[in-house]
């Protein structure tokens, strides 16, 4: 039992930090609470923090009926999850920003930017929703889900320390600095997104040989 739960959490938030990549919505965060008190900041990266856990756990915990309600099988969902986060992955090896100018322009007038721009779609987005429904269709008993609960909430924490204590990283790194780690990240993140695609379409060929072959 204790060897699944931490197989579970160390898995999920494994599968998630470089997805979610919390390290890389610092400056975004910080771009758009410049104009802010310290106290307010600490509130929103709590807010957002909060927010990315629940958006998580719910789709990790409604997972299998959101598959089975449309049909989808896992080969499927991690092929789609996979070109989702590879589109994420070049945007950050390119230096494109994951928000358009108007997004950005109209986030900055928000008086709570927790829930959006922040946890959707910028951490959990539709790659990282797309990891916590495949480890979904994986569990089967109620402490793998407690085991990907810990590994969501673990993320939660470290997007906070990472919102909280930002600001000196970007001070220190610089925006030269801040690209090129962005750029690292998304290196592996694509990686990540290939490997997503190929599990997916082993799955689907395994699938259909399986069907043939009855």
């Amino acid at each position: 039992m204790w060897q699944n739960l931490i197989s579970y959490t160390v898995g999920t938030l494994a599968a998630l930090f470089p997805i979610a990549n919390p390290v890389g919505a610092v400056a975004i965060f910080y771009s758009l609470t410049a104009a802010d008190t310290r106290n307010y900041r600490l509130r929103q990266a709590q807010k957002t923090a909060l927010n990315v856990i629940l958006v998580l756990a719910t789709f990790l915990l409604a997972g299998k009926l959101i598959l089975n309600f449309f049909g989808i099988s896992l080969g499927v969902l991690r092929i789609a999850g996979g070109l989702i986060v590879a589109h994420t992955a070049w945007e950050m090896v390119t230096a494109r920003q994951r928000l358009t100018s108007q997004e950005h322009k109209e986030a900055i007038d928000k008086e709570d930017v927790s829930f959006t721009p922040m946890a959707v779609p910028m951490v959990s987005g539709p790659g990282a929703i797309g990891v916590v429904i495949g480890f979904s269709t994986k569990a089967s008993q109620w402490v793998d889900y407690l085991g990907c609960l810990i590994g969501i909430a673990l993320l939660g924490i470290l997007l906070y320390l990472c919102l909280a204590l930002g600001e000196p990283l970007i001070e220190k790194l610089g925006s030269t600095g801040m690209g090129a780690l962005n750029r690292i990240l998304g290196f592996l993140i694509l990686a990540i997104a290939v490997q997503l695609i190929v599990e997916g379409t082993v799955d689907i060929f395994k699938a259909n040989v399986l069907n043939l072959l009855r």
